[in-house]
């Protein structure tokens, strides 16, 4: 009846949605290498994003793997510094210092390089993203990826975040090491407890919320107003709310504060706030990113001031680009300049040796990572990628 219709779309189940990963291309052969790397007790890193995704993505897969006595290392790469996704020499040092199996989350799927010299290496690396791909895959053990052009139909999930597919990468694992007889004896681990900061990374990366998105941040903000993470509550407290979180909250309150760590300051804190088991260390580092938050916002704005006056008011896309803006800053910037012309706008940073690092945001109709990647794909941008909403280059 339409009462239950309703009922549904208001309260709509993890089970009523959820796929069985299996369905995924590699997602078997991940959950059989992570199975392995728990039960032989071996080092794993895991090499994030510096958005609220990678941080949200990277926590989940620390926290499942904690669950199951495996001590993960969260690596995030600095933004300045290194740039997005895996290097080479990032994934080589991780090695280099113990890691044998290296998980990258919401990153990597254009990693040929970076995956090419860790497949030389003899380093496993398992990639689990959610943006779009071309082709030809790197070179990695497992690629998971709903938008993988060789996808079969059952695997129509491409409007997942990586925070999405990194839960239904854990599912897997814990199904695979049922199987095995692991929990014969020992608990296995209450995944829809992860559910907060899946809901979290879901929101604050602008994900579709339809089919399971929708179930996810439902029943996250129901597990989220339990504060079962202390992270998320000292979040919760450093941002003032005094009634539980909603859906606005996630993107307009709490998931800002994660990623102004990853725009202006020390890229792990998001990940570091996520997983402590230290409620004075999440105070401090909630506090910490909220200060932070207050600083992205004045130079937002300084950059917007200046993006504002460049803007042309009769092109297609809106593209504008500025030396010495703020790379941290820019995408946030692309969004506005899009919400503002409703069309597609594309920000710039040039940095002193003339490099251009960009940030896009695009409207429904307009694939802007696929133009991003054809671009890329024809020599005209050194470096780039994204997924239908949004996309970075250079």
């Amino acid at each position: 009846c339409p009462r239950e219709g309703l009922e549904a779309h208001r309260n709509p189940s993890i089970r009523e949605f959820m796929p069985d990963p299996s369905i995924f291309r590699d997602m078997d052969v991940a959950a059989a290498r992570l199975a392995d790397a728990v039960q032989a007790g071996e080092q794993v890193a895991i090499f994030g994003d510096y958005d609220v995704d990678g941080a949200t993505s990277a926590a989940l897969m620390v926290l499942v793997l904690r669950d199951l006595g495996i001590e993960a290392r969260p690596y995030i790469p600095d933004r300045m510094l290194e740039g997005y996704g895996p290097s080479g020499a990032a994934l080589t040092r991780l090695a280099a210092e113990g890691a044998t199996l290296i998980v990258t989350v919401d990153c990597g799927a254009q990693a040929f390089e970076a995956l090419g010299t860790a497949r030389d290496a003899g380093i496993d690396v398992i990639v689990i993203d959610h943006h779009k791909c071309s082709a030809a895959l790197p070179p990695a053990l497992a690629l998971v990826n709903p938008n993988r052009l060789d996808e079969g139909e059952g695997a129509a999930h491409g409007h997942l975040a990586a925070v999405g597919m990194c839960f239904l990468a854990a599912a897997a694992l814990v199904r695979t090491l049922r199987t095995r007889g692991f929990f014969e004896g020992r608990a296995e681990p209450r995944l829809i407890d992860l559910l907060d900061i899946v809901a979290l990374g879901t929101v604050a990366d602008v994900a579709q919320l339809r089919g399971l998105n929708r179930a996810f941040v439902a029943q996250g903000l129901k597990v989220m107003a339990a504060r079962r993470n202390i992270g998320v509550a000292a979040l919760i407290e450093a941002s003032r709310l005094t009634r539980n979180p909603t859906c606005t909250d996630l993107g307009f309150a709490l998931g800002p504060r994660i990623n102004a760590g990853g725009r202006v300051g020390r890229a792990d804190l998001g990940v570091r706030l996520l997983t402590t088991r230290d409620p004075d260390e999440a105070r401090a580092i909630a506090t910490e990113l909220d200060r932070l938050n207050e600083e992205r916002r004045t130079i937002e704005g300084n950059v917007q001031e200046a993006a504002d006056l460049l803007t042309s008011s009769s092109a297609r896309v809106a593209v504008v680009a500025g030396h010495g803006w703020h790379a941290g800053v820019i995408g946030i910037v692309a969004g506005r300049l899009k919400e503002k012309l409703g069309r597609p706008a594309i920000v710039i940073a040039i940095d002193e040796n003339g490099l251009g690092k960009g940030s896009g945001r695009s409207i429904s109709g307009v694939d802007l990572g696929a133009a991003v990647m054809a671009a890329r794909e024809h020599g005209l941008l050194v470096a780039g990628g994204g997924h239908a909403m949004a996309a970075g280059l250079t």
